[in-house]
């Protein structure tokens, strides 16, 4: 289905959330995309895309670390647009926090990062989103359900935005709705390049194989056409979560 409407993604300019971005600028969205310190990237994919649609996509770097970023950003995006009928917290801080050597500085970061900024920029846009019955859509993480090796805060914060996440739905009575997308190997972390860590992921998933990027933006469309669907979680991750 066309569309005509408005998304601000955050984290847009590289893999899922430059996916994601491809296919709803197909769809007719006009896009503000946000990135973090890839301005090249940011600045190609908005050349590609006001090259197939003028003024169809804008962009804006902050540092969603920094706790006054949300407000700059969302300061940004009603400053060139009163209306939003999307917002898509895509950006997410990925990396290894062993119990013996966490630090607090890394808890903050990545708290900060992958539930502190998405609450308040969803916080800050929420008018723009009950005027137009929009949705918000969280990108979250298969590892909030069994947890990740070494990776305890990362999961905590995860957590923490599929709890929002629920938290919007039903608090939101219907004038917003919301929901969760939890990807399971989709992509390989750019760092990473261990094959047999690769497959012995592969041998826990029912499909044997990684997904692709399609598959989380043809979630995307779903929740954005399926208008009954609020406060869901969707894994998608090939069966892995059944992997015990």
């Amino acid at each position: 289905m066309k569309h005509n409407k408005r998304v601000l993604i955050t984290g847009g300019a590289h893999r899922i959330g430059a996916a994601i971005c491809r296919s709803l600028h197909r769809s007719g969205f006009t896009l503000y995309l946000h990135y973090g310190q890839s301005h090249d990237a940011a600045q190609a994919l908005q050349q590609e895309l006001n090259a197939q649609r003028a003024n169809s996509c804008f962009i804006f770097g902050a540092d969603l670390a920094d706790p006054q970023a949300p407000i700059m950003l969302a300061d940004w995006l009603l400053s060139h647009t009163p209306r939003l009928d999307l917002l898509i917290n895509n950006a997410s801080c990925f990396h290894a926090t062993p119990w013996p050597d966490a630090s607090q500085a890394q808890w903050q970061k990545l708290l900060t990062i992958n539930a502190q900024s998405p609450f308040f920029l969803t916080q800050a846009l929420l008018p723009a989103l009950q005027k137009s019955k929009g949705q918000v859509i969280n990108l979250i993480d298969i590892h909030v359900e069994r947890g990740l090796s070494d990776h305890p805060i990362y999961c905590a914060s995860k957590a923490a935005l599929k709890s929002l996440t629920l938290s919007l739905a039903k608090d939101m009575q219907g004038q917003v709705r919301c929901n969760g997308i939890s990807p399971g190997a989709i992509l390989w972390p750019d760092h990473d390049s261990d094959s047999s860590v690769q497959q012995e992921i592969l041998q826990k998933i029912p499909m044997g194989h990684l997904g692709s990027v399609d598959n989380i933006t043809q979630t995307v469309l779903f929740l954005i056409d399926n208008d009954y669907v609020n406060g869901q979680i969707i894994n998608v991750d090939g069966g892995r979560t059944l992997h015990s």
